[in-house]
Order: structure tokens, then C-alpha cells, then sequence
């Protein structure tokens, strides 16, 4: 049986292949639109042998699976097939029963960015709680572990030469399309995986170490991290201050730092997601805020 974890994220995953799906239908299909991976292919053989792509891509994933079961966990396993199983039950019957009749030919750039959109929030979702589409993310691992092949390059030379195949039944235009849409979806697929909210690390290096972390600790509620550094030139030994705050925080912080101490190395880094005891960085601000209250 399944814990109620596992049962949300297969819920998810079903959610994210439905997403996907929806716009593959009334986006790729209804507007000659290719695709990458596994996917675009199944559009090939739909263009030139009209066959379901939900079929095909149900049928080419199953010596996919029999093949790489053994390089993925039971739990990614079972994840992925419902990934891709779904995502292939959803092509059919969205095919049959959604496909909406929207005349968008003629704003070929709008067809792309919303392909885009639909892929990246559905195949990001299907990421995030741990599941695949199949296809080409099994055959990358295939072949990162049997001839040492970087994922990352096989999938996007996977890509180009499925992309490239699209000119058997599209001309170069909406070849050109499909590559803007196949980029656009990638950036969206990170953000909706890695989450929307961007804090901002933040590393300084400063002859008043004391002073700027009792300030960013009491005035700005921040906690601050001391870490032991070495200089690489001359040898001596200092302490590196590492503190995460949000995005509109940062110039607040700098000023702070640079009125204290204008000569300190301050360097600043995104970070996607920030989970301090089960709680969101500003969930335990709030916390901490009222605890120093008391």
C-alpha cells in the first residue's frame, strides 16, 4: 500500500501529465508545433503514419522500462510509470474529447510561448514529486551507465536530432518555433521544480565580523553563520559570515554591512528554497521574532 505522501505525489504526477497533455493536444498537434524527446517523436509518427501518439508513446516506453528498471529505485520506478502511462492516456482521450478548435497559425510565437508554458508547469510538476514522462530520461541513463555518456548531453542531442526529424513533415519555420518553445519550456520546468521563491545567500568576509552579525541577528532578525577561513595570498586566518534573507532584503543588508565595514568582500547567491525545521525562511522569522518578543 501507499503512504499518504507517495498517494499526493502520484496525485501530482497525474495532475502534471494531464498539463502536459492538454497542451501537447491543443498546442503542438492543432498547430504543426514539434517537440523534444520522446514526445517529438511520437508526433513524427503521428504526422506520418497517423498513429495515436498516446499509443506510440506508451509502446516505444515499454522496452524502455524493461531495459532501465534496473537503473532507477522501486519508488522513482513506479513513479515514472505512472508518469509516462498517464501522460499517454491523456493524449488519447484529450485527442478525441478536448481537442478545442482555436485558430492560432497565424501567431505562431504565441502558440510557442504557451506550448511552452503548458509543458514546463506539467513536466515541472511531474519533476517535483519525483516521477518522469519515460522516454529519453531512461535512455540517458542507459547510456550514462553503460558508456559513460554526460545525461545532460544525451538528452539535448537526443533533442536536436528529434527536433531536426520534425523537417520530414514541417518546414524550417516551425521547426525554428519548436527550438523557442523546447528553451522557453526548460526555464519553466526549473523554476516550477526548484520553486518560484528566490531568497539570496549571501557571503562576507570583514575585519568586524562581531559587529555585522550582531547587527544583521538584532536588527534584521537574521541568523548568521560563522564559517573558519584561511586566505589563499597571505596565509591569515578569518571568519567567513554566511546569511540568507530575501530578495528585497539584499540592499538593506549591504547598506547595513557597508556602513559597518565599507572594505568587506560581500558576495551574493540565489537560493531556490530555504526550510529551517520544517518551517520557510519567513515562517521562522516570524517565529523567532515572536520567541525574542516573549
Amino acid at each position: 500500500m501507499f503512504s499518504s505522501i507517495q498517494l499526493k505525489n502520484i496525485l501530482l504526477i497525474l495532475c502534471g501529465s494531464a498539463i502536459y497533455a492538454l497542451g501537447v493536444v491543443n498546442l503542438n498537434i492543432a498547430n504543426d508545433l514539434s517537440e523534444g524527446g520522446l514526445t517529438g517523436l511520437t508526433l513524427i509518427i503521428f504526422a506520418l503514419f497517423n498513429i495515436d501518439p498516446g499509443l506510440s508513446n506508451l509502446l516505444i516506453n515499454i522496452p524502455l522500462f524493461l531495459v532501465g528498471w534496473k537503473l532507477v529505485g522501486h519508488r522513482m520506478l513506479i513513479y515514472t510509470i505512472v508518469g509516462a502511462a498517464s501522460f499517454s492516456l491523456f493524449l488519447s482521450i484529450f485527442r478525441q474529447y478536448l481537442m478545442f478548435d482555436i485558430p492560432l497559425k497565424d501567431d505562431m510565437i504565441l502558440v510557442a510561448l504557451f506550448a511552452a508554458v503548458f509543458k514546463g508547469v506539467g513536466v515541472g510538476v511531474i519533476f517535483r514529486y519525483g516521477g518522469t514522462t519515460g522516454g529519453t530520461d531512461i535512455a540517458a541513463r542507459i547510456g550514462n551507465k553503460y558508456f559513460g555518456w554526460s545525461m545532460g548531453k544525451t538528452l539535448f542531442i537526443i533533442d536536436i536530432m528529434i527536433i531536426t526529424s520534425s523537417l520530414l513533415y514541417l518546414n524550417y519555420r516551425e521547426v525554428m518555433y519548436t527550438l523557442v518553445s523546447v528553451f522557453i519550456a526548460s526555464r519553466v520546468i526549473d523554476i516550477v521544480q526548484q520553486g518560484a521563491y528566490t531568497a539570496k545567500s549571501v557571503m562576507i568576509i570583514s575585519e568586524k565580523n562581531d559587529a555585522i552579525a550582531n547587527k544583521l541577528a538584532y536588527d534584521m532578525n537574521r541568523g548568521v553563520t560563522l564559517w573558519g577561513g584561511k586566505g589563499g595570498y597571505t596565509g591569515a586566518q578569518k571568519e567567513v559570515l554566511y546569511c540568507v534573507v530575501n530578495r528585497n532584503e539584499i540592499f538593506r543588508l549591504k547598506s547595513t554591512i557597508n556602513h559597518i565595514d565599507p572594505s568587506a568582500f560581500i558576495a551574493v547567491s540565489d537560493v531556490h528554497e530555504v526550510s529551517i525545521q520544517g518551517y520557510s525562511l519567513d515562517e521562522h522569522r516570524n517565529l523567532w521574532k515572536i520567541d525574542k518578543e516573549k
